[in-house]
């Protein structure tokens, strides 16, 4: 196995125990505060990581430029707009069609890093991010009144329109700390994609910070009240994006966010292993497609 397939199975794990920890301080604050814990409680393990990383490798931080910070400022508000429409989703009775229309980030990612940086991918390599693509989306409305007929039908729909916004923003996003990364042209790849992420994390905690003081003031205090859970999802959401960005450092932005599509089998194993819920056959054909999906892109790269 590749090294940037092992690190992108390892972000998808922890990315989903970020996920879980989010949904948990929803219930102790507003949408904006459960995103800023992210980013802001973020930056201590970000800055941490970066500095383990020049001592264990004994190599120094590398000189930043303007098309460095141009890309980060690209990729991170292009970030924080693509998981606010994210949000914005579930507002929708029908948000599963959204959500599932999200998840074509891969195969947008392909066609920014296109059209970005001149990255070709294989006839190959887009039937098998096609295939994982399509297992993701039928999990997503798999315990709905949606059909996979209807759910293709639906891609002019309002929730289609913004899950697929969404998905548009995360493959930018995806496409453009790659090339952030990769800009800084050494020394290596793991503090490369440490600086990348420091600088971003820093970025986004003051653009939110900024946001909130101007329009929702009184999340600070709750985030204050939910300090330590923020703490946990800080650090896990600052080790997955570290992973995350190593691996799009060593590979293309579309193959490393087809190969994380492996966090949907992680989020279906916990509800069945840990909630009991039962599986239906279209979950078990989406997730049959998803391995199949990765398997061929591993074998292809």
């Amino acid at each position: 196995m590749e090294l940037w397939v092992a690190i992108t199975f390892a972000a998808a794990f922890v990315q989903n125990i970020r996920s879980a920890l989010q949904k948990y301080l929803k219930g102790a604050m507003g949408t904006t505060g459960a995103t800023f814990v992210r980013f802001g409680f973020g930056v201590p393990f970000a800055l941490l990581f970066l500095a383990i990383a020049v001592a264990a490798l004994n190599l120094p931080i590398p000189q930043v430029h303007p098309t460095f910070f141009l890309w980060v400022v690209l990729a991170s508000i292009a970030q924080i707009l693509a998981q606010a429409l994210l949000v914005h989703l579930f507002s929708f009775r029908n948000f599963t069609v959204g959500t599932a229309y999200s998840r074509t980030e891969p195969a947008q990612a392909a066609l920014f890093g296109l059209l970005f940086l001149g990255e070709l991918v294989t006839l190959g390599t887009l039937i098998a991010i096609a295939i994982s693509v399509f297992g993701v989306m039928l999990i997503s409305v798999a315990r709905t009144a949606f059909s996979t007929k209807a759910l293709l039908l639906s891609v002019t729909s309002r929730t289609a329109l913004i899950g697929l916004a969404s998905g548009t923003l995360f493959g930018v996003s995806g496409v453009s700390y790659r090339a952030a990364s990769v800009s800084l042209g050494g020394p290596h790849a793991v503090i490369q994609a440490g600086t990348t992420l420091a600088v971003a994390v820093v970025f986004q905690t003051v653009v939110m910070s900024i946001w909130m003081a101007l329009r929702e003031p009184e999340e600070f205090a709750r985030i204050r009240k939910a300090w330590k859970p923020a703490l946990l999802v800080g650090l896990a959401g600052a080790t997955a994006s570290f992973g995350w960005f190593t691996a799009m450092t060593l590979q293309q932005a579309a193959y490393v966010k087809a190969v994380a599509q492996v966090e949907m089998l992680f989020t279906f194993a916990a509800s069945v292993f840990i909630f009991k819920e039962t599986i239906t056959r279209m979950e078990l054909a989406g997730c049959a497609l998803i391995v199949c999906g990765v398997a061929a892109l591993v074998l292809v790269v």
